[in-house]
């Protein structure tokens, strides 16, 4: 039963991931979009246990929405960032690869975190190794740990750890 949920769950985001790039409510499109995302639904996959780390309540969808949106200003900031180092004439970077301690348990968590954290402009996470990430970071701003993980980390964290426990 909870493969029938799960499978219908991914249809219907993939569905409107597809409305979404299409950006046109045309039938032939909206119908085009009906049969793939169903094709790829259908597709016999062997597990899809990495559902097992999403619950779907109402604060955590919430959460989930305000993530995005702190993503999105974020990420915002970072590319006027990184813009405005580009055009200046001797480019003010100072990069490095810094450590930052995560708090978040949950595999699904942290990979979810290293990727906002690499989507980011101006910042790639390089490892991930028990609760430590690695950062390459255009401008090394702070070494230390606690200090590079609240400039980096902690905007996102604290959202990921009730999406994801």
């Amino acid at each position: 039963m909870k493969s029938i949920f799960y499978r219908l769950t991914v249809w219907i985001l993939l569905l409107v991931v597809w409305l979404l790039l299409i950006s046109s409510i045309q039938l032939q499109e909206v119908i085009a979009g009906v049969v793939i995302s169903l094709l790829i639904v259908l597709m016999p996959l062997p597990n899809l246990s990495v559902f097992r780390y999403i619950r779907y309540t109402p604060k955590r969808i919430l959460y989930s929405i305000i993530f995005l949106g702190v993503f999105l200003w974020e990420v915002f900031k970072s590319n006027i960032d990184v813009a405005l180092r580009v055009i200046k004439p001797i480019i003010p970077i100072r990069p490095g690869i810094v450590k930052v301690k995560t708090h978040l348990t949950s595999p699904f968590g942290r990979l979810a975190l290293a990727n906002a954290i690499t989507l980011t402009p101006g910042t790639i996470t390089v490892d991930i190794i028990d609760e430590y990430l690695y950062i390459h970071w255009i401008s090394v701003e702070a070494e230390d740990v606690d200090q590079a993980t609240e400039k980096i980390v902690s905007n996102f964290e604290k959202y990921l750890e009730v999406i994801f426990g």
